[in-house]
């Protein structure tokens, strides 16, 4: 239940009344005649009233300006408490249907225990279907686990500072395989604890529960779901468990008597027990394809969902008007003392990466405004010309797959699902002549010296270039997409790249800029007179964006890695600077990368 409670009604200067002129402070000066002590009785009798009229006038004024703002303030606050009362009032109905067990009232009170729960890691899928038997008490529900890929490929990564490159260590496959198992039963714990934890009206004798992965059927290739455990639960044979000293496999397959995926890595599967539609009453579900497509979703609702999100995190959000918004979508204030305060948001409902100008723009807004901090909600990501503008600033940054997870942890609902965007059916142009694409960062290096280089990029997954197509050079000036290709510089830069980070191939984890001597220009040169390197980040209109310090060269090395561009996991790119050095030149460097030079 929230309070019903309001900011109280904060006016501000327009609290404090206009001050009066007093007649004592107006009295004649001067005067040793009759005639002209009465011009000076006179003259600052019509000071006092000309003061005081115009006092009148900005007291009126004031009145007028707090009568509007008390009228504008009890309209919002009228508006708050009737969605208090709502919200409690479905509250109260949820609650007394729980109590009569109700199946949609109980499935919905659990499933939002599920959804709001803080213990299921973020990142996690929050994927349900549920039905509810009131005469056993029962709920039973299918709830979607993690993949195989949650337990990563690399034990450890550890700097070698001899080659100056991150070296990972593989992951025994038997260790991950069990790290996996341990995952899955964990998880099924974890829900079976927030269920019965959340069980406060006892509505909860048993719990039926089947964990599956969301994919497709490794035997037919048909999307469907595979389930992976299992398990039948009563509450009091739960709440005798002591979680925190049992083993999570034991515990499920043997205490509890469910079943396990022997092979959950190849997707071996188990036979679930009760499924929801085998219960009779209808089956509710959330997440997956139920929740609404961000990408499909009405602007306006849009924006009404990202101020959902933002209440439902303890701020109170309003939208803005359409028109005269100032750059503003939402209005939020955070009531959290010392680091609350005003909120201003702006929403972008894109499939491509937010340009780094809209970032600008908010930071703009932010200062225009006098906010505390800025927020900026997309369905896409940022590359990394918002990033380096953000840092430092107070601005937020909210990538489509972050917004997903803020939305499911706060009870709300949302996908990102792409599978009606249209791809384009041939490969784009590539060289000097082709098109620039729609939405891109120019790359532009420079250094000191007179030594003639070329600056090279290779798109990789790893260290392993995707194909020689992606790997641009003199030669090969542009990738079969068109996403990466070599410009003509522009001063105080010695060479350009165009990249379309957000048209890179989904495979892509890598971006890679190199530089090597030209032996042509200088067979004899090496990279000892390659210093004060520069790497400027620019928008299309070749504003810089920020600025990317680079290693210099060394002696008897004619080729060196400049630095990579690393897809994070919420699909944003970040710098990571390199430094590795090649005393082969150019030849040896594409090798390391995996392209076999005749």
């Amino acid at each position: 239940m929230r309070p019903e409670e309001v900011q109280p009604f904060a006016p501000g200067a327009l609290a404090q009344p206009v001050s009066m002129p007093n007649a004592l402070h107006y009295q004649p000066q001067g005067g040793w005649t009759a005639g002209r002590r009465a011009q000076a009785q006179a003259e600052s009798r019509a000071r006092f009233e000309r003061d005081w009229q115009a006092a009148q006038a900005a007291e009126a004024h004031r009145l007028q300006q707090l009568a509007s703002y008390q009228r504008e303030y009890q309209q919002w606050a009228d508006a708050q408490l009737a969605d208090v009362r709502r919200h409690n009032a479905g509250v109260v109905a949820t609650t007394d249907g729980v109590r009569r067990r109700e199946p949609d009232a109980v499935i919905e009170y659990f499933s939002a225990a599920l959804y709001a729960s803080t213990a299921w890691p973020e990142g996690f899928p929050r994927q349900v279907a549920a039905a509810y038997d009131p005469d056993a008490g029962q709920l039973v529900l299918d709830w979607e686990l993690p993949s195989y890929g949650v337990v990563p490929e690399a034990k450890a990564v550890r700097y070698v500072s001899s080659t100056d490159q991150d070296k990972e260590t593989p992951r025994p496959v038997t260790q991950r395989r069990a790290l996996y198992k341990e995952v899955l039963a964990q998880s099924m714990l974890l829900v079976l604890h927030e269920l019965f934890a959340a069980d406060e009206l006892g509505a909860l004798e048993s719990v039926a529960l089947n964990g599956f992965v969301d994919g497709h059927d490794p035997t037919t290739g048909r999307p469907g779901h595979t389930f992976l455990a299992t398990v039948m639960a009563s509450c009091s044979s739960f709440r005798e468990l002591q979680l925190a000293q049992v083993d999570a496999e034991s515990c499920l397959a043997d205490a509890l008597r469910g079943q396990l995926s022997a092979r959950p890595d190849q997707l071996t599967a188990v036979r679930p027990s009760r499924r929801p539609h085998d219960v009779g009453n209808s089956v509710v579900a959330h997440g997956g394809d139920e929740d609404p497509n961000l990408f499909g979703m009405d602007p306006i609702a849009f924006e009404v969902l990202v101020a959902d999100l933002f209440r439902a995190m303890g701020m109170q959000a309003v939208t803005t008007q359409r028109s005269n918004d100032g750059g503003v979508d939402v209005d939020a204030l955070d009531p959290t003392p010392i680091r609350g305060g005003k909120i201003v948001v702006q929403v972008k409902r894109y499939r491509n990466t937010v340009p780094p100008t809209a970032v600008r723009d908010l930071y703009g807004t932010v200062q225009d405004v006098g906010a505390n901090k800025g927020v900026l909600v997309t369905t896409s990501g940022f590359g990394p010309g918002s990033h380096t503008f953000a840092n430092g600033k107070p601005l937020e940054l909210v990538s489509g797959p972050e917004l997903v997870d803020l939305l499911h942890r706060h009870g709300l609902r949302g996908r990102l699902d792409e599978g009606d965007r249209q791809r384009p059916a041939q490969p784009a142009p590539s060289g000097p002549d082709a098109p620039l694409p729609d939405d891109y960062n120019v790359l532009g290096m420079s250094w000191s010296g007179s030594v003639a280089l070329d600056v090279c990029a290779l798109v990789c997954h790893g260290n392993r270039v995707l194909s020689d197509d992606h790997f641009v050079f003199f030669n090969n000036p542009g990738t079969p997409d068109g996403a990466v290709r070599t410009l003509s510089p522009t001063a105080p830069d010695k060479a350009a790249v165009c990249v379309a980070f957000d048209g890179l191939p989904h495979d892509a984890d890598r971006f890679v800029l190199v530089a090597a001597i030209d032996p042509e220009v200088n067979p004899d040169a090496d990279l000892s007179g390659f210093t004060d390197a520069r790497i400027r980040l620019l928008d299309p209109g070749l504003t810089e964006l920020g600025e990317l310090e680079v290693s210099d060269g060394r002696a008897h090395e004619t080729a060196l890695v400049l630095g990579s561009f690393r897809r994070r996991a919420n699909g944003d790119w970040d710098f990571v600077l390199g430094g590795k050095g090649y005393r082969g030149g150019l030849e040896e460097l594409v090798q390391d990368f995996g392209i076999e030079v005749q």
